[in-house]
């Protein structure tokens, strides 16, 4: 295909979506009216589902398949990462220094830790009554984690992370979510359809499949980062490259 060709393929197609948009965008209520169609709707279902936080009824059930998506998306570059970043044949494993760390940055982070943790299992948990969720809390599980780099050395790190955990975690999580999809479709509904019993609003154990989607999700989310992180962790800290190890042999 010449440019010439491919130039007017591509100013036809921006017209095209032009239109479209413009077209679409008169459609919409004015601006600061009080009238809102999509929220009246997503609100309501979300109590009809015994789902307090309606971003959650929206992402884990009214448009749980969108979420499938981007999920084995996030998958998909962890995977990609982590390709990338494997170590080369001329790469070799070196040691690990151990850097100075301040007092007050072991005190902090050895404090920081656990709360850390207990908080990013609380929004997992709660992603279905209160703002936060699997996405937010797996990326603080994640970072929680990483404390024990900050406050200690990556020793200290690699072994409270049990890599080949995390491997597996990362794809439980996102094979569960497809799973879980498969629930409405055993008792005849749609995939990914809300069927288990909704519990009590306000409840924990409320919105049917609302908080084990979350769950799910978080387990990914929390698994692929500290997966993806160890990939650059690795190459930065352990990793040599065959011009470092000619550099520390004097060659």
């Amino acid at each position: 295909m010449s440019r010439v060709l491919r130039v007017r393929l591509f100013w036809a197609a921006a017209a095209v979506f032009a239109v479209a948009f413009a077209a679409a965008c008169t459609g919409l209520p004015r601006f600061g009216t009080l009238s809102h169609p999509y929220g009246a709707r997503a609100i309501a279902a979300a109590f009809h589902q015994r789902t307090a936080n309606t971003v959650s009824s929206v992402n884990f059930d009214q448009r749980a398949f969108d979420t499938l998506g981007e999920e084995s998306i996030l998958f998909a570059a962890v995977l990609g990462g982590l390709v990338l970043l494997r170590r080369a044949r001329d790469e070799r494993l070196g040691g690990v220094r151990r850097g100075r760390v301040l007092p007050a940055t072991r005190l902090f982070g050895s404090v920081l830790l656990p709360i850390t943790l207990l908080t990013g299992v609380y929004i997992v948990a709660h992603g279905q009554l209160s703002p936060g969720g699997g996405f937010q809390g797996g990326v603080i599980l994640a970072t929680g984690l990483h404390l024990a780099y900050v406050a200690a050395d990556y020793g200290v790190l690699k072994a409270i992370r049990p890599l080949a955990v995390f491997d597996v975690a990362d794809a439980v999580g996102a094979g569960a979510f497809v799973g879980l999809g498969l629930v409405g479709l055993a008792v005849g509904a749609a995939y990914l359809q809300n069927v288990l019993p909704l519990g009590t609003f306000g409840q924990l154990s409320s919105g049917g499949l609302v908080p084990v989607i979350n769950a799910a999700v978080g387990l990914e989310v929390g698994s692929g980062v500290v997966v993806l992180l160890a990939g650059f962790l690795d190459q930065a800290v352990e990793i040599n490259s065959p011009d470092e190890q000619d550099n520390r042999t004097g060659r």
